[in-house]
């Protein structure tokens, strides 16, 4: 970038800069979602409360399927970023 279209585009850096706190803050929150370890805390927890009888076995199972989901979800997201990357293993 030149220094004119820089001086240009130099009112526009806040706006570029809130953009990218945005794009890190989502890819934070999406491996931390996708975190393997915090699923199956979630799992463990999730067991937890129906042995406690916290929580009737059917709400169970519809979040044990979800958070399942989500695992494998975030498991094939993550292949698929290493495979892109030239990461495979």
């Amino acid at each position: 970038m030149g220094l004119f279209t820089g001086l240009l585009l130099l009112p526009l850096a806040p706006v570029r800069g809130v953009g990218w706190l945005a794009d890190v803050l989502l890819e934070t929150a999406e491996n931390e979602i996708d975190d393997p370890a915090v699923l199956r805390a979630r799992l463990a927890e999730l067991n937890r409360a129906l042995d406690d009888g916290e929580i009737d076995p059917e709400r169970f199972a519809a979040e044990e399927e979800r958070l399942l989901d989500q695992l494998e979800h975030g498991t094939l997201r993550r292949q698929r970023a290493a495979h892109q990357s030239g990461d495979v293993r």
